[in-house]
């Protein structure tokens, strides 16, 4: 948990994720689009591993996606680890739990309704999104065509 350690560069690490937030989506999907090309390490990778691209497939979409829609998520997990009392983690330490025991035994249980808000609002910024999945996963019906895609191409072909 991010939010309990200290250490140099935290801040920057931080502002990594909110990265995907600042930036207009089409310009993000141009980047990500950069970064899966199988020309790049990260497309090259994963291309090497599993045979197929990143760009437009509906893996890349779904990666994509998720990077843009991190901020969304970022901000109620932080708030929610923030309140939890610190108490509850260092009597958890105290009766032998570990690390991984405490997180699932104690921070996660009272952090679920921040991880389903944080949930909702991925899942229904994503449905939304043109800009991120246009550039990366392209339109390609049966495979990558989105419904804010297909209402896209409906209105430019004047097809209410």
């Amino acid at each position: 948990m991010l939010y309990f350690y200290h250490f140099p560069f935290k801040q920057i690490l931080i502002a990594m994720f909110l990265l995907p937030i600042l930036l207009p989506p089409t310009v993000l999907g141009f980047y990500l689009l950069y970064i899966f090309s199988p020309s790049s390490t990260v497309g090259g990778l994963y291309k090497h591993i599993t045979n197929k691209t990143l760009s437009f497939s509906s893996e890349g979409l779904l990666l994509a996606s998720l990077i843009y829609s991190i901020p969304l998520a970022f901000f109620p997990l932080w708030e929610a680890v923030k309140n939890i009392n610190v108490r509850w983690i260092e009597i958890a330490h105290v009766f032998g739990y570990s690390r991984i025991e405490t997180f699932f035994k104690v921070i996660l249980p009272n952090i679920k309704g921040y991880i389903i808000s944080a949930s909702a609002l991925v899942f229904a910024n994503t449905m939304g999104e043109f800009g991120v999945v246009l550039m990366v996963g392209g339109d390609i019906p049966g495979k990558t065509r989105t419904i804010s895609i297909y209402i896209y191409d409906a209105v430019q072909s004047l097809d209410y």
